[in-house]
């Protein structure tokens, strides 16, 4: 059953924005949604014998959304990274068996009861952190029938948790092994069967293509951009996270959701994302963990007035990461980004990356009831500890989810 009730004597920072709080507020859910909320002294005479919680005056914030994951995989790369630090080069690790197709090997080897007990643990972290809607990217599967079982898991884990999930299909990750060389046959393959079977059984909300040297070059992305057009799925990219290939600017050309990484975008790229409303999503763990030192263009951004998003980037060669708390660090201390950015970045804008706008990322009348309660003095704690979770209670849907103890 739903659970109708009073939350009160609270803080609320109802848009994620510190610069629009209430304090001594009250929010009213029914239904699993918000039924009113404002200054705890205005509650309304009809809501007044619902039964209360007391917040002992924490904050409420909307809940989470991390915008950008892949967190369906099997295995993980924990030995990679020894090599590496050993002095190991990403070709020599490559050519030990490592890098992007372990990870598919380790995928395609996973019964779908695997893969969903591994990723779960991962969707846990997160959902404890108080994310309410999360993106899941296929990618490591890099065959039809893998990557129907990777986007099967990510619609498991939505309905298990009963949260808000989208998912990505990611097929242009790499190349697969039987592909070896042949770029442009796997694009068309990818074209051709894999994006519209997946599309046909419901299971892509969004396509996605890793638009790097490494990766695929402008023209094969843009051939399966146009096939996600002409299914009628919006597209996010993978871009100029190692050099400047020019992707940000093609995927505006197709009003991308998102552009993502970002570390090498120029300014035409910037000018193109305005242009096109598409949401910057910077990712400083992958920043942090591949030890990148060419920072994202956030002036530009700030003048271009670019909405920002930050997320995990949850994957198991280059951001390790289960926590966006952490991730608001990082985008502060490694991006400069103030608390005010950091906080907007995993609500509002966030939920723009997703084209979650118009239901997530906020809390208003009619919405959701997805808040999490922090036991902070102040909302700059959330992108200020490292390794705590001050999250002390989780309601998505007007359910309390978790409850921790109080360390306030």
């Amino acid at each position: 059953m739903n659970h109708d009730a009073i939350w009160q004597n609270l803080h609320l920072c109802p848009a994620g924005d510190i610069n629009e709080t209430l304090t001594e507020a009250a929010i009213v859910v029914r239904d699993g949604k918000v039924a009113w909320l404002g200054q705890q002294a205005a509650l309304p005479a009809e809501y007044r014998k619902l039964p209360r919680h007391d917040m002992a005056g924490r904050w409420v914030t909307p809940g989470f959304i991390d915008c950008h994951t892949h967190l369906v995989y099997a295995g993980q790369r924990a030995d990679e990274f020894a090599l590496r630090l050993a002095g190991a080069s990403y070709e020599e690790v490559a050519r030990a068996g490592g890098g992007i197709l372990s990870s598919v090997r380790a995928t395609r080897a996973a019964s779908e009861d695997e893969l969903f007990r591994q990723s779960a643990s991962r969707l846990e972290d997160l959902l404890a952190e108080g994310v309410s809607a999360v993106e899941i990217k296929s990618g490591y599967g890099l065959d039809l029938a893998s990557e129907a079982k990777m986007l099967r898991v990510v619609r498991r884990l939505g309905q298990h948790y009963g949260i808000t999930v989208r998912t990505t299909f990611l097929g242009a990750h790499a190349l697969p092994p039987e592909y070896a060389n042949k770029p442009d046959d796997y694009i068309g393959h990818l074209c051709q069967t894999m994006l519209p079977a997946l599309a046909g059984e419901g299971l892509v909300d969004a396509v996605d293509v890793f638009c790097e040297k490494i990766g695929f070059n402008l023209a094969q992305t843009e051939r399966v951009f146009a096939t996600a057009q002409g299914l009628g799925l919006p597209v996010k990219l993978h871009a100029e996270q190692l050099s400047n290939l020019g992707g940000t600017a093609l995927a505006a050309r197709y009003k991308a959701l998102s552009a993502d990484h970002l570390e090498f975008l120029d300014e035409a790229g910037v000018a193109a994302m305005a242009a096109s409303e598409t949401v910057a999503v910077l990712l400083p763990g992958a920043y942090y963990f591949i030890r990148e030192t060419q920072l994202p263009p956030l002036a530009l951004l700030r003048q271009y007035e670019v909405p920002i998003a930050i997320a995990t980037d949850s994957n198991p060669g280059t951001s390790p990461a289960t926590s966006l708390l952490l991730m608001l660090n990082m985008a502060c201390t490694l991006f400069r980004l103030t608390v005010r950015e950091a906080l907007l970045g995993v609500t509002q804008h966030a939920a723009k990356a997703l084209a979650l706008q118009d239901s997530h990322g906020l809390l208003a009348v009619g919405r959701s009831a997805d808040f999490t309660v922090w036991s902070v003095a102040s909302l700059s704690e959330l992108a200020y500890w490292l390794g705590r979770n001050p999250a002390y209670q989780v309601v998505r849907q007007g359910r309390i989810q978790t409850r921790q103890k109080d360390t306030a």
